[in-house]
């Protein structure tokens, strides 16, 4: 797709450098030698230097120019462990565990992003979304001004000879969002638009009513986080609630929503939920012939990007570029 091809060549000129923390998994030293080919940024792997080159080596891989680096042996780990220690201490974390914790390759991974010793940090190909989220949140946290961490897809939909690019939120983390949450996931969902694709995000909140045409607790959820948008003074185009069609259809919106300057040109679409966001993007994907890219982990102080555990070589690059981007936006 011309946006992967935009995306690189944007991550490019960063001069970055991104975590590849599951070193043991083939496809991330197959994306490693990708990367480190196309010179998209510098690479840094988690492990022991000799057992990682002995596999890179069985599997075919060339990660030459890659750093490999084993947690304990990083010249900063002390203050990695007792800021980790800090951090979490009046949660219960001893000391001693936070030394342990450091050496695992998630939290040294998101420690390293942390101390900016790194860009972003991608993972999730060998470890759950669960494992990979709780190690971004014990140690960078949730970005400020927001409580909730969630994802978007980069949808890029064919419409005749051209493409239209939207964003759906949120398709892969948060079950039930509250109205707060889901002011907090369009506020992520039209950062993100602003940092990948560098234009100004147009944000429809969905429901099954357009203005009032239904009346159900589930509309006023969506109605209550347009309200929570307004008293935050968000700095985007948002409106709702908006049926899908009154979202990105302008004849439709001219009908069910008259003077919305939102309605029929919104670029990011957030779902009242996780089941119709998830259904939303699949059916997207399957039936328009789109492609996704994601999903992208948003509301973090810091890059860390998930993957799926069925995810390519490709994908961990192509995410490697989202985090780069990410970072300097």
């Amino acid at each position: 797709m011309n946006i992967l091809k935009d995306f690189w060549e944007k991550a490019k000129l960063i001069n970055g450098k991104v975590i590849l923390p599951e070193s043991g998994d083939k496809r991330t030293l197959i994306a490693t030698e990708m990367i480190l080919k196309e010179k998209l940024c510098g690479v840094v792997l988690v492990g022991e230097k000799e057992a990682v080159l002995k596999n890179a080596a069985h599997n075919g891989v060339n990660i030459d120019g890659a750093e490999i680096i084993m947690p304990e042996e990083h010249p900063r780990f002390d203050d990695f462990a007792e800021f980790l220690y800090e951090r979490r201490k009046e949660k219960g974390l001893t000391r001693e565990k936070a030394i342990e914790l450091s050496k695992n390759e998630l939290y040294f991974g998101a420690l390293m992003v942390q101390f900016k010793e790194v860009n972003g940090m991608v993972a999730g190909a060998a470890n759950t979304t669960g494992d990979v989220l709780r190690s971004a949140l014990q140690v960078v946290g949730v970005a400020k001004g927001l409580k909730t961490v969630s994802s978007s897809f980069i949808m890029v939909v064919p419409q005749g000879t051209e493409e239209v690019v939207y964003l759906f939120g949120d398709c892969a983390v948060v079950p039930d969002p509250t109205s707060e949450q889901l002011a907090d996931i369009a506020m992520s969902t039209a950062l993100t638009r602003k940092q990948l694709l560098g234009d100004q995000p147009k944000v429809a909140l969905l429901s099954f009513s357009t203005k009032g045409s239904a009346k159900h607790e589930l509309v006023d959820k969506v109605i209550r986080a347009r309200e929570i948008l307004e008293e935050r003074k968000a700095d985007f185009e948002f409106d709702g609630e908006l049926q899908l069609d009154a979202a990105i259809v302008p004849k439709v919106a001219k009908s069910k929503a008259p003077g919305s300057s939102v309605a029929g040109q919104a670029n990011v679409l957030i779902f009242p939920d996780l089941q119709s966001g998830n259904i939303g993007y699949k059916l997207t994907q399957r039936l328009a012939g789109a492609e996704a890219i994601g999903p992208v982990i948003q509301g973090l102080a810091a890059p860390i990007c998930d993957l799926s555990r069925g995810c390519s070589a490709e994908d961990i690059a192509n995410t490697a570029t989202l985090v780069l981007l990410m970072s300097k936006a």
